[in-house]
């Protein structure tokens, strides 16, 4: 089990990229939270297994990198703290 922090920034917001990982994320076995950032980021935070992550997040890039600019991840230990995978306001 790992942990990734992620941070995408361009034209993430208004554009439906918080619904599209929530719903995306019922498909894979992760947990976590995607919020928007008030500096017109939006952060991701998910665990799960290396191989769920991966897919989670090649999937997100699918369907919505076209938006994106530029992602950063950070991967590190879980905190264990997530049920579900939700949108965070």
């Amino acid at each position: 089990m790992e942990r990734r922090d992620v941070i995408y920034s361009g034209h993430v917001q208004g554009v439906g990229f918080r619904y599209t990982a929530q719903g995306v994320a019922r498909q894979f076995d992760v947990t976590g939270y995607v919020r928007n950032l008030d500096d017109g980021r939006v952060e991701l935070v998910a665990e799960g297994s290396g191989q769920e992550l991966d897919a989670f997040l090649g999937e997100i890039s699918s369907r919505m990198g076209h938006y994106v600019r530029n992602v950063k991840v950070r991967t590190c230990p879980p905190g264990g703290e997530f049920v579900d995978f939700r949108i965070r306001f």
